[in-house]
């Protein structure tokens, strides 16, 4: 393996890490529960300097059960780009971690989730038994690299 090819990343500033959660609205968040991992994609919604998400749960919902014992969640966000280079990329991601609360249902309205967020997809559930959830990350680490030049 001595002629494994790299790409050179930077760090982002504050500012762009900013840009970049408030310019690309989903991701992958990160559970945990007894040693066992559990991601999900979603939409998110940041906000002076917190990332909002909506979970959508049926009784059984396995997000539900795992965010019930995560005491630390990891978010990411991240887009990569095909170059001129067949096998470069324009590449970042950011990384988001911390605790997180699900709010009250007097938190916001229907109509500020509607605003934030995307209809949600619903598979094969009775619309009945899906409950919504907002739930705020309050990030404690929040980075970002990029492709440098």
């Amino acid at each position: 393996m001595d002629n494994v090819a790299f790409a050179y990343t930077a760090g982002m500033d504050e500012e762009t890490v900013e840009r970049r959660l408030r310019e690309r609205e989903h991701g992958t968040l990160s559970l945990a529960r007894d040693g066992e991992a559990y991601a999900v994609p979603l939409a998110h919604h940041y906000e002076d300097g917190k990332l909002y998400f909506r979970l959508a749960n049926t009784p059984d919902a396995t997000k539900k059960r795992f965010l019930e014992t995560t005491e630390d969640a990891t978010y990411v966000v991240y887009e990569a780009t095909e170059t001129d280079d067949p096998h470069g990329l324009d590449s970042w991601s950011v990384l988001a971690r911390g605790p997180l609360t699900v709010l009250d249902d007097d938190g916001l309205s229907d109509g500020e989730i509607n605003d934030w967020f995307a209809p949600y997809r619903v598979f094969d559930e009775e619309l009945s038994e899906v409950s919504v959830e907002i739930v705020r990350m309050d990030p404690e680490s929040l980075t970002g690299r990029e492709t440098s030049a």
